[in-house]
């Protein structure tokens, strides 16, 4: 996958100010952020797979396959429209 993200002339050069590179900041940073993602999705996957009698997947990445395509994980999107729904549902049994 890739991604564009553009900065205004003073993000820019406030980043210039904390970190040598803004790229190579940028890609760590997120780099990062996906590797604690990978690292808590394991974690809830090889639970659930031990819990249910299931043999784990052999590496991180099947591991991460295994937990979307199964709803072990939710993305934050559908977390997101869920807590919404039911929120909505709450106010209208409520009303």
């Amino acid at each position: 996958m890739n991604y564009t993200i553009t900065l205004s002339a003073a993000e820019d050069a406030a980043l210039s100010h904390v970190a040598f590179s803004q790229d190579d900041w940028i890609q760590n940073a997120v780099h990062e952020r996906c590797r604690i993602a990978i690292d808590e999705i394991v974690q809830i996957t090889v639970q659930h797979c031990l819990d249910n009698g299931i043999q784990v997947p052999g590496t991180r990445e099947e591991i991460v396959a295994y937990a979307f395509d199964n709803g072990v994980v939710k993305t934050a999107a559908v977390r997101n429209a869920e807590a919404e729904a039911e929120a909505t549902a709450m106010a209208a049994g409520g009303a």
